[in-house]
């Protein structure tokens, strides 16, 4: 592990969970891609690995620089820092972009995750037949969570609880979206915009001295559900995390070939052209949520017919984004030779 990093080694580790943040909070797009292509996946599902029972004793008998040390506590910091404020930052920006300039966000991303298949299949080395029979299994896995249809809302905190566990997949999975994962549970808005806008409010709230939220019923019901839906979350990591490292240590060219199968069979979730389904009744009318939003069933998704502006920007986007994660490879081996 690297426990000497230098302020810009810092810096970036934070820049990338802001990215992973971002990317978590985005349907379709994985915020373990992010780390893979960043270079850092491994070194994240190893860190976490460490929270276990002897990092446990370690708090319990008060050796806390111990167990900092003993989980690279440096590292796994500054990426969750870059995460939370990802989620009150970029994310909230990520909101913006999605309402008002859909058709290129996604883009953006069906070219990052296009970058990422390159990326992670140019050093597989030899393609045996085993290894494509993983690959297409996680195709056909990354293709039909696409066309599952979203339940609808669930506030049980039980239910939430399981929405961390799983909710945080798309974090340790490159290629499986915890997001989209929330959606198809029916509770994306609940946990990733409700609940994270209500503990955004409140920690403003606290910062101006203003403690009327307690008054506020429904306040407080949204923060307990971040809560358990935070605890939720960090079981979900440390579990997935050992049962992760073992398949690394264990079968990690089948794991990177399901990874790389995975991402590519995703790449449906977040295809740039596509139209909202939203549900209607049997006499058809529009249903909407208790707070009067739309509710979404899924996307019909096609293929522009003429070379308009909207669709050269898109393809403009598209590149950009295959650009973007390539560019984080020769970042990487620019430092490997300024360093060697």
């Amino acid at each position: 592990m690297h426990e000497n990093r230098s302020f810009s080694d810092k810096l970036w580790l934070v820049l990338k969970g802001l990215a992973m943040g971002a990317a978590n909070k985005v349907p379709g797009v994985s915020g373990g891609v992010v780390a893979f292509v960043a270079g850092f996946y491994e070194e994240f599902i190893y860190s976490l690995q460490k929270v276990n029972r002897k990092a446990i004793a370690l708090i319990l008998n008060g050796r806390f620089h111990s167990f900092y040390t003993y989980v690279n506590g440096r590292f796994l910091g500054l990426l969750f820092l870059g995460m939370i404020i990802s989620y009150f930052s970029v994310s909230k920006l990520l909101d913006h972009l999605l309402i008002y300039y859909e058709l290129h966000v996604w883009s953006a991303f069906f070219g990052m995750i296009i970058g990422s298949i390159y990326f992670m299949a140019k050093d597989f080395g030899s393609w045996k037949k085993k290894y494509l029979a993983y690959l297409i299994l996680g195709v056909i896995a990354g293709v039909s969570i696409s066309f599952l249809e979203p339940a609808t809302e669930n506030n049980n905190l039980i239910f939430v609880f399981f929405c961390g566990i799983i909710g945080v997949s798309g974090m340790m999975l490159p290629g499986l979206s915890g997001s989209f994962i929330l959606i198809l549970l029916g509770n994306y808005v609940l946990l990733l915009v409700d609940s994270v806008n209500a503990l955004f409010d409140t920690v403003s709230d606290l910062v101006q001295a203003d403690f009327s939220f307690i008054d506020n019923q429904e306040r407080i019901e949204l923060l307990k559900i971040v809560l358990v839906f935070s605890f939720g979350s960090v079981v979900g990591l440390v579990s997935l995390s050992h049962l992760l490292a073992f398949v690394l240590k264990t079968h990690k060219k089948a794991t990177y070939a399901v990874i790389i199968g995975f991402i590519a069979g995703s790449l449906g979730v977040v295809w740039p052209w596509k139209v909202k389904s939203f549900k209607f009744d049997v006499a058809g009318n529009q249903i909407f949520d208790e707070k009067g939003r739309e509710i979404i069933v899924g996307y019909d998704r096609y293929l522009p017919s003429d070379l308009s502006y909207e669709t050269l920007l898109a393809i403009f986007f598209i590149l950009v984004g295959i650009i973007g994660v390539l560019s984080l490879d020769w970042y990487h081996k620019m430092q490997l030779n300024k360093h060697g």
